[in-house]
């Protein structure tokens, strides 16, 4: 410095650059400050880098943000103590004075040195900013330029104060005269205590929203702690202390902070309008990831000045008569490694923190989004992929032009289906947040590299760069893999994609897959789409451990290299050279590495964030449909002329994903093979394919010209036949169709209420009733306010009442996933109930009626359409019982092929004549119907509205639902036993050898350098130091893992002669070190195939087991388990598996190995250390156990906690018409916030712990190292090698017991997916599926005459051991060929006697016998196999129509053209012409019907109809569910199925309510001429029906009431039958078709 008459910037030998350093930095920040404050305009380029660096969401910002109440107002109430302004003013004050003092008196008594006198009046104007800042502008949270001007300060005084104790220990120097010494002790004092009280001040101050006695009980006390807590991380420790002696629960974890909630975060992060989505997240999270690269920086800096002091300790005391002054600098540079230590695991503490900031900031806001798009996008659910499933083929096999294709067959699709979306909340979000929170790698490598190259380069000279050369060779290498790796990576995303909507329809409908006995299929399905997932893994398996090796082995090829230029020009490599560079090369070594990972971590980013962006990107309805998308503030207002419910000139068709126009001729190529569907109600994109497939129709559903206006305050009713698009004019009205001409009169306002008390808004009704897991009564109120007196009423009018009085917790009763646990009845009922609750204008109801009987319709009709409930609303009613609603309609619509055939008012339709051929056509069985409930039990005690007689305790209701259970303590033996019998102990085995066989290589290697430097006859050894922090776990998994995060340990030492010399043989120790170095990259490499293939075994094998015990688990438990738990194991739980768990597991052995060697090191160089090493341990041991215990319930509580999220998201994926047909999408989304926040919160209080532990592990490695260096120069004198020795065997202790601690805890986290997937292995399961010993023949049962086809004995049954008996003592017998009505009220046990013929629930007592044989002693697969189930609701699953026909191809194409034809879904012009005509043989065929005149008519214009528009061929593609099809014509589809299948026994549950009366006497026609020799037993609301059945069975409260001819019951006085048919209102009718059939069966 000049300033120091010619003294260098770093000789602190001179008082005069102690006294500089200690006053240039605080002024230089001082006045950059003072220049800030002034009020002078800022450039604008200024003020907006500026801005980068503002938060994005403060605290108080936050909680404005989520404030829902606009009466409530946010104060924050900020009190600053006066003392605290008194000590900084007071203090500040004195120091001031003291140092204009000390200038006064330099400027008198030594006039000459002027730097010394501006240095005193420098630091005196510093001082005096201290004071002012406060006192001017006094705060209650702490003032950060005011802090950092008093650290400034204390290492300044702590300089002057050394530095005069220094001159006088070392040199003889005496101490400064009184005044001066106390002035030199008192300045870092006072300043200390300064310091003190800056650290007790909070960092935030809590709002009028927070009680200050719950910050640190519910509230966070992350945004209140003091700066020490937070420069400390204590605020932690009481969560870790109490984690540890005690399993968390959810209450024990605090709330999360408003900082960090979804909501506040999603409102601002929407508001953010970018070009991109890329672009959108980084500018959201811009601050905190440039404070994260900024400290990465820092860290990285403080990383390298530990060895570089290391290095001048050990040059210091190498000397071989150790002066006074050689020691002090030694125990000063070991005292400036402390702090460099400290300061890096200050650095690397908050890096991570605001990396971890990012990271869950990220996660809350793609969710939210996610979820919010799926509220607004428009409903994609009946689409069906238009690609055609290609099976994987062997690489090189296709042409340039096919992997082209291939490649971007991968690429993200619009159109995403639900197991997508889930994959994209799930998985795609946290991947990104993992991505982010360890993107410090990529920003530290780089420094990382320059710092290390030029210590080589100060070591080596110029040979230290040629060892580049091998970087440069392996670049194109490394480039072809990375690319292979990108394409590998979108073939696992789809395949993951697909394997979930796989899993996601398999879960929804495994009871249905249950009554046809196709588990074996669905598993083997299931199973291919794995396959193809894990061919994929495999293929990113040889990708990673090609890359490994590649990484593994650069660095030992560059150190061979290096060493070999550097000898052979004659240089000597030296005990310290070799160890120095070997040690930098390990350092360079990861960055070297994390380069091309991060590359490739990158382009997986960029595949994910285009995956979101595309999804985000999909089509939305309207504003006019979206209730979060139209502005409050800016209502539509309709023209006088525009209010009411209607359609102007609209064309509509259904949703579907457009095209891009380059794709278009693809796609024209490929329709035959494929083509979109879309036929919901029997409408859609279908393709009449002839078998030879080349004849190609494209038919598309559309509304076409569409006029109509329901009248306001009147019931309009829509009919007409299946398929004729009844539900689209419902969808089209509520805007869920694509207008592409004419407009939609409609318009939703909740705000508005009209004189009748009505919100200007829709409730609807759905065909499939939608209801959530909720209880009954939360399910009808909606989320609505509860106005008991409207409830009761509501109750009353929908028949529910005598429901909640058979169910035992009456309307508290919780209803399961998708309303498992209610009859379809009441599922209808209770979404009627829903959408009449609602105080609403409009009610849209989708054919309601056709799920109760016809006794139950008419009630409805009187006592709800007609009822006050529904007065002066507008009513919209689909419906096919047209005589029963005519009375009290005002409005008549008929649909025919996607258009309005007939409209108008009812009595000008009246007048026109119309009106009676439609109620005709409509009615031609509606005459004939008949109650099935006997009518006291909807009828009786209409007067009495009052509940069931309570005894006066409240009983809590039944859960449906447990609590998803979760683990307590330690993970147990079973489950590491359990994965390593999946993965397999002989490959386990083998991996631990290889990892302790690696150690023992780098022992060798160290050895052997050893002896290379002692063959030059030198012995002086330095090493480097790298702090156990840097090498954080998070994003190093699978083959980054494993060889790039351990340091080798350093052997004893040995001495040997009989090598020869280095000197005249260089090129020997070179070959050999070689040989050694390579040798360990090879087992490296090893250990990472025997880690993958042991990972990929347990994968198979976890997976596999888990498919087949849930998918062979109890009708109680599917009952009873929430989907979304499920498929949170077959997801997340899984991914786990398949990609950390191994990794976590190799961890552990490596850091345990490393651990061993370090302690036997250290024993036999350095044995003094193991006393403070045992010490350490035991601290290090009370750490680890805090840590391990929390951090253990927290993951497992964000395990469980994850699960409701990806339930309720699937829930609202299903009802999402509903959701914004009700304007519900901001209650919907406000919860799924609530639910985010939940798992955010005990997931982010995890990685909190984590960086707690970071922190006191890393402090504590610094005190290691510090007592090891203090030890050694003290100690070990003229012995610099054993020195380094002693201090590096230190380090790789004090590392390797980080190491082991950490990776264990992250073991023990990732094997709770283990544990989770362990626990659904032992699910109650089902009988066997086939009992070898005892199959059945063949020809069982038999179509033989019977008289004992099926024997019912003393039957009783419970459905789970503590619930009644739902059956009594049931006994009957049936006759072969019999066709068998099965009546009775609701809760009778009609479904439950049907389904015990099938063993769905086995008796408790009694016994069914079919033809000769105990049903309970055979397979349940034998017997459903042989028999056919028809449940009422029908399920479709994706693939082609013939595929859900006859999936196991057992059949040709002309039997699935004929079971079509037979159920209607097609006509003869429509078969092809080489499908063979129904056969004239049997009786009474089908074709016979088509001539009655009686009904041709009807049929005619049906058949009509549907050859008009609605083709549908075997190729006809049907989406997950069925979705594209209309509920009738998936009941058709159903009814199809069984007649192919020609079982003996056919069981029919209410299996064509949602069928037009014409086509269901056609199917009831079919059925009893083609099902001649097969029993049949029908439940069923229509008496009609089953009156000219053999016979009928009678249920009452679970026992059998009668049993007997139609004629017989009907002819009976006091029987419940005759009552049924007395209260239909068609007796005479039901009695004439009993007799007729009596007559016939007496011909």
């Amino acid at each position: 410095m000049n300033l120091c008459n010619g003294s260098g910037a770093l000789d602190f030998h001179d008082t005069c650059v102690r006294g500089t350093w200690a006053t240039i930095p605080a002024t230089v920040l001082v006045a950059v400050f003072c220049l800030f404050s002034l009020p002078i305009k800022v450039p604008d380029v200024i003020r907006q880098t500026t801005k980068l660096f503002r938060t994005f969401l403060s605290l108080h910002e936050a909680e404005a943000l989520d404030i829902k109440d606009e009466q409530e107002t946010l104060e924050i109430l900020v009190v600053v103590p006066v003392w605290r302004t008194v000590v900084f003013a007071l203090l500040g004050l004195v120091e001031a004075l003291c140092w204009v003092g000390d200038g006064s008196y330099r400027a008198v008594a030594a006039s000459y040195d002027v730097w010394g006198i501006m240095r005193a009046f420098l630091i005196a104007a510093t001082w005096l900013y201290t004071v002012v800042r406060p006192v001017v502008a006094p705060a209650a949270t702490p003032q950060y330029d005011v802090f950092v001007v008093y650290i400034m300060h204390l290492v300044g005084g702590i300089l002057l104060l050394g530095g005069a104790l220094y001159d006088t220990i070392v040199f003889g120097f005496p101490l400064p005269h009184g005044i001066i010494l106390v002035g030199l002790y008192a300045n870092p004092i006072i300043t200390i205590i300064l310091l003190a009280v800056v650290m007790s001040i909070p960092i935030d101050v809590p709002s009028s929203r927070v009680k200050p006695v719950d910050i640190g009980m519910t509230v966070s006390p992350e945004d209140y702690t003091t700066l020490f807590g937070w420069v400390t991380f204590s605020w932690v420790y009481p969560l870790v202390q109490k984690g540890r002696n005690t399993t968390l629960q959810d209450a024990d974890v605090w709330n999360l902070s408003p900082t960090y909630q979804s909501r506040p975060l999603f409102i601002k992060f929407n508001n953010i309008v970018q070009s991109s989505l890329l672009r959108k997240i980084v500018i959201a999270n811009l601050h905190d990831l440039l404070l994260d690269a900024g400290l990465t920086f820092i860290s990285t800096i403080f990383n390298y000045s530990v060895p570089f002091f290391m290095s001048l300790i050990l040059t210091t005391i190498d000397v071989r008569d150790r002066t006074a002054e050689d020691t002090t600098r030694a125990y000063i540079y070991a005292l400036l490694m402390f702090v460099c230590t400290v300061a890096k695991a200050q650095a690397d503490l908050h890096h991570l923190w605001f990396g971890r900031r990012a990271g869950t900031h990220m996660r809350s806001e793609l969710i939210a989004s996610i979820y919010d798009k799926a509220l607004k996008r428009k409903d994609f659910s009946g689409i069906v992929d238009k690609t055609v499933e290609q099976k994987a083929e062997a690489p090189g096999t296709r042409s340039a032009e096919d992997k082209k294709k291939e490649e971007k067959a991968d690429d993200p699709k619009a159109g995403a289906g639900a197991g997508k979306i889930v994959n994209l909340m799930a998985s795609d979000s946290s991947k990104i947040a993992g991505i982010t929170s360890s993107a410090y790698y990529i920003y530290g490598a780089p420094l990382e590299i320059v710092i290390g190259s030029v210590f080589l380069y100060q070591l080596l000279g110029w040979s230290a760069f040629t060892g580049f050369f091998v970087l440069l060779l392996g670049w194109p290498l490394n480039s072809i893999l990375t690319r292979q790796r990108v394409r590998i990576q979108k073939g696992i995303m789809t395949a993951s994609d697909k394997r979930m909507g796989v899993l996601n329809e398999l879960i929804g409908a495994v009871k249905f897959i249950k009554f046809f006995a196709w588990e074996d299929k669905w598993i083997k399905k299931a199973m291919d789409v794995r396959d193809v997932e894990m061919n994929w893994i495999v293929k990113s398996r040889i990708n990673s451990i090609l890359i490994y090796m590649l990484w593994n082995s650069a660095p030992v090829l560059i150190s061979i290299v290096v060493f070999f230029t550097y000898v052979v020009q004659g240089n000597e490599l030296t005990i310290s050279k070799a160890f120095t560079s070997i040690s930098l090369f390990s350092m360079i070594r990861v960055p070297l590495n994390i380069i091309p990972a991060w590359i490739m971590q990158i382009l997986q980013l960029r595949i994910i964030v285009k995956r979101i962006e595309v999804y985000l990107g999909e089509e939305e309805v309207t504003d006019q449909v979206s209730s979060l998308k139209k502005d409050a503030s800016a209502r539509i207002l309709l023209e006088p002329d525009e209010e009411g419910l209607g359609l102007r000139n609209a064309t509509l068709k259904w949703n579907e994903v457009e095209e891009k126009q380059e794709d278009a001729g693809h796609h024209a190529k490929a329709s035959i093979a494929s083509s979109t569907v879309d036929t919901r109600n029997g409408s859609g994109d279908e393709s009449t394919l002839g078998l030879n497939g080349s004849d190609v129709m494209d038919h598309k559903f559309e509304l076409k010209d569409i006029t109509v206006m329901f009248p306001e305050g009147e019931l309009s009713i829509i009919t007409g036949p299946t398929a004729s698009g009844k539900t689209a004019l419902l969808m089209a009205v509520l805007g869920e169709m694509t207008l592409t001409s004419g407009m939609i009169i409609m318009s939703k306002d909740i705000s508005r209420i009209d004189k009748f008390g009505n919100m200007h808004a829709i409730s609807y009704a759905a065909q499939s009733p939608w209801l959530r897991h909720q209880s009954i009564k939360d399910n009808i109120l909606f989320g609505y306010p509860l106005d008991e007196a409207r409830y009761q009423t509501v109750i009353e009018a929908c028949a529910l009442r005598p429901d909640l009085r058979v169910l035992e917790d009456g309307d508290m009763t919780e209803i399961g996933a998708k309303g498992v646990s209610l009859s379809g009845g009441q599922k209808a009922r209770v979404a009627l109930a829903r959408a009449v609750y609602a105080r609403t204008k409009y009610v849209l109801l989708d054919d309601p009626l056709s799920a109760v009987d016809s006794h139950t319709s008419r009630f409805l009709f009187e006592r709800l359409l007609m009822g006050p409930l529904l007065k002066d609303r507008t009513v919209v009613l689909v419906t096919h019982h047209v005589e029963l609603v005519l009375p009290g309609a005002q409005y008549l619509v008929r649909m025919l092929d996607g258009r309005i055939d007939t409209q108008g008012y009812v009595k000008d339709l009246k007048v026109q004549g119309t009106l009676d051929e439609i109620a005709r056509d409509e009615s031609t069985e509606a005459h004939a119907e008949g109650t099935m409930n006997a009518p006291e039990e909807v009828v009786a005690d209409e007067v009495d509205s009052e509940d069931r007689a309570s005894d006066g305790t409240e009983r809590k209701p039944r859960k449906l639902v447990k609590d998803e259970h979760r683990e307590k303590g330690s993970v147990k033996w079973n489950i590491y036993r359990k994965y390593l019998q999946a993965s397999s102990y002989f490959i386990w085995s083998i991996l631990l050898i290889l990892v302790f066989f690696n150690q023992g290589l780098s022992i060798v290697e160290k050895l052997w350098i050893k002896f290379w430097g002692e063959a030059y006859g030198k012995a002086t050894a330095s090493f480097m130091f790298r702090s156990a922090s840097s090498h954080d776990q998070e994003i190093m998994t699978g083959a980054f893992s494993q060889g790039l995060l351990h340091h080798h340990s350093p052997g004893p030492v040995y001495s040997t002669s009989a090598l020869p010399d280095a000197r005249e043989h260089p090129l020997f120790y070179v070959g050999v070190y070689a040989a050694i170095g390579i040798g360990s990259a090879m087992v490296g490499v090893a250990s990472s195939a025997a880690q993958y293939t042991g990972a990929l075994r347990a994968s198979r094998t976890l997976f596999k087991q888990l498919l087949g015990t849930v998918v062979r688990a109890t009708f109680r438990f599917h009952d009873t388990t929430p989907q979304g738990r499920i498929l949170n194991r077959f997801g997340k739980d899984i991914e786990s598996i398949d990609s950390r768990l191994a990794g976590s597991m190799q961890a552990v052995n490596s850091s345990l190995a490393a651990f061993l060697v370090s302690i036997l090191t250290v024993a036999v160089v350095f044995p003094a250390f193991l006393i403070p090493a045992a010490l350490l341990g035991l601290v290090y041991r009370e750490l680890a156990i805090g840590y391990l215990n929390t951090g253990r319930d927290l993951r497992r509580m964000e395990s469980n906690s994850r699960s409701p999220i990806f339930s309720h998201f699937g829930e609202v994926l299903e009802g999402i018409v509903t959701v914004r047909a009700f304007s519900a999408e901001k209650r919907f989304l406000d919860n799924l916030h609530r639910k985010v926040d939940a798992t955010t919160k005990v997931w982010y209080n995890f990685w909190m712990t984590n960086r707690w532990l970071l922190l006191n592990f890393d402090c504590l490695g610094a005190v290691g190292v510090l007592i090891t260096c203090l030890f050694s120069i003290t100690v070990l004198v003229d012995n610099a090698g054993l020195a380094g020795l002693c201090i590096t065997s230190a380090l790789s202790f004090t590392t390797s017991v980080y190491w082991a601690c950490r990776y264990w805890t992250e073991l023990e986290l990732d094997l709770n997916s283990v544990e989770r997937i362990v626990e659904y292995l032992d699910l109650p399961q089902e009988p066997p599926a086939v009992i070898e010993s005892s199959r059945p023949p063949a020809y069982w049962p038999s179509r033989m005459t019977n008289d004992n086809l099926v024997t019912v004995e003393n039957l009783v049954v419970k459905y789970a051991p503590e619930l009644p008996a739902v059956l009594h003592g049931v006994s009957f017998s049936l006759r072969a060929g019999e066709r068998i009505g099965l009546l009775g009220r609701t809760g009778s046990g009609k479904s439950t006697l049907a389904t015990s013929i099938l063993r769905f629930v086995d008796p408790t007592e009694g016994r069914i016998i079919i033809d000769g044989i105990d049903i309970s002693k055979i397979g349940v697969h034998d017997l459903r196999e042989r028999l056919t189930f028809i449940p009422q609701d029908a399920t479709l699953f994706s693939g082609t129509l013939r595929e859900n026909l006859d999936p196991f191809n057992e059949h040709d194409d002309n039997e699935c053209w004929e079971v079509l034809y037979r159920v209607q879904m097609v006509t003869t012009s429509q078969m092809p012409s080489e499908a063979a005509t129904p056969a004239t043989s049997r009786p009474a065929s089908i074709r016979g019907v088509e001539r009655a005149p009686a009904e041709g008519s009807v049929v005619d214009s049906i058949a009509t109809d549907m050859d008009s528009k609605t083709s549908v061929s075997l190729q006809t593609k049907v989406s997950p569910g069925g979705t594209n099809f209309s509920q009738g014509q998936r009941q058709l589809i159903a009814m199809a199925r069984a007649l192919l299948r020609h079982s003996s026994i056919i069981v029919l549950d209410e299996a064509t309510s949602s069928i037009d009366f014409a086509t269901d006497a056609k199917i009831q026609k079919a059925i009893r001429d083609e099902l001649t020799n097969s029993l049949l037993l029908t439940v069923a609301h229509r008496l009609r029906t089953v009156i000219d059945y053999d016979r009928l069975i009678v249920l009452d409260k679970g026992r059998v009431a009668e049993f007997d001819t139609p004629l017989n019951l009907i002819r009976k006085e006091d029987s419940m039958f005759r009552n049924m048919c007395l209260k239909s209102g068609t007796f005479g009718e039901l009695e004439a078709a009993a007799t007729a059939k009596a007559k016939r069966d007496e011909k």
